[in-house]
C-alpha cells in the first residue's frame, strides 16, 4: 500500500492518500482547496489514480478541495450521510466500506463535533489505522460548540466506538497544533487528558468550558463546503 501524510499549515490541517499498490486506485481524505496543485503533482508522480475522495465532516477552518478534485479527477466525492452538501457524490452510512483496489475503509459514524462527522478505519495486513477527522485529536479532542455539535454525542462517539478499536490501532487526526503526526488508540485512552473521565457529565463539562473563539475561516467555509468548495 502506498500512504501518505500532508500538512497544511494555515488551518494545521492533515490530508491523506492511501493507494492500492497493484491496480494504483487512490483515495484521498480531508483535502485542502489551497492544496489541490500539490495532490495532483504527487498523484502525478506516484503513477496512482484519485478514484475517491472523503470529507470527515463539514469542516469550518477551511474549504474543501473535494469539489476541485472531482472536477480534474472525476473521483467520487464522499461523505457522511447526515452532510447538508447537496453536490457529494456519494454518502456513507454507519458501517458501509469504501473500496479502492483490493482495501477497504470503512465509514465509522463519530458525531459530536458536528452531527456529520465520520472516521474511517482501516483493518489491513499493511495498514491498522483510523483517520478520526476532528472527533479524536492527539492528545486532545474537536470542540462541540458550533455545527449540531454535542458533547455528549462526542463522549459516546470516543469512549463505545473509537476506544473500542484495537489498541494498536493508529490514529491518524486531521488537524494538530503541536506538531504531532500520529498516535495510537492505546496511547490516547492512557494519555489524552479529555479521555480521563469518569462519564459522560464530566467530559461534557470540559467541553462546555472551553470558551474558544471562532475559526477565522467559519463564515466563509462553511457554505463553501456546502457546494463542495466551489461556492
Amino acid at each position: 500500500m502506498i500512504f501518505r501524510q500532508l500538512f497544511e499549515s494555515v488551518s494545521s490541517t492533515y490530508t491523506y492518500i492511501l493507494a492500492d499498490s497493484d491496480s494504483r486506485e487512490a483515495v484521498i481524505i480531508d483535502p485542502v482547496k489551497e492544496q489541490v496543485p500539490q495532490y495532483l503533482r504527487l498523484v502525478e508522480e506516484l503513477n496512482i489514480k484519485l478514484i475517491k475522495g472523503i470529507d470527515t465532516h463539514t469542516h469550518a477552518d477551511h474549504i474543501t478541495g473535494l469539489g476541485e478534485l472531482r472536477d480534474e479527477t472525476g473521483l467520487i466525492s464522499i461523505i457522511g450521510e447526515k452532510t447538508g452538501a447537496e453536490c457529494i457524490s456519494q454518502r456513507v452510512a454507519d458501517g458501509e466500506m469504501v473500496d479502492f483496489g483490493q482495501h477497504q475503509l470503512k465509514a465509522l459514524y463519530t458525531p459530536g463535533h458536528t452531527d456529520d462527522s465520520f472516521s474511517f478505519y482501516i483493518n489491513d495486513p499493511e495498514l491498522q489505522a483510523v483517520f478520526t477527522g476532528d472527533t479524536l485529536l492527539i492528545r486532545g479532542t474537536g470542540r462541540t460548540d458550533f455545527q449540531q455539535g454535542d458533547a455528549y454525542a462526542q463522549y459516546d462517539s470516543l469512549f463505545n466506538k473509537l476506544l473500542k478499536l484495537p489498541d494498536e490501532t493508529r490514529v491518524y487526526p486531521g488537524h494538530d497544533y503541536k506538531g504531532w503526526m500520529m498516535s495510537c488508540i492505546a496511547e490516547e485512552r492512557d494519555h489524552n487528558p479529555r479521555l480521563q473521565v469518569d462519564g459522560p457529565e464530566a467530559y461534557a463539562d470540559i467541553m462546555h468550558n472551553l470558551n474558544l473563539p471562532n475559526p477565522k475561516m467559519m463564515d466563509v467555509a462553511i457554505p463553501a463546503n456546502l457546494a463542495c468548495g466551489q461556492a
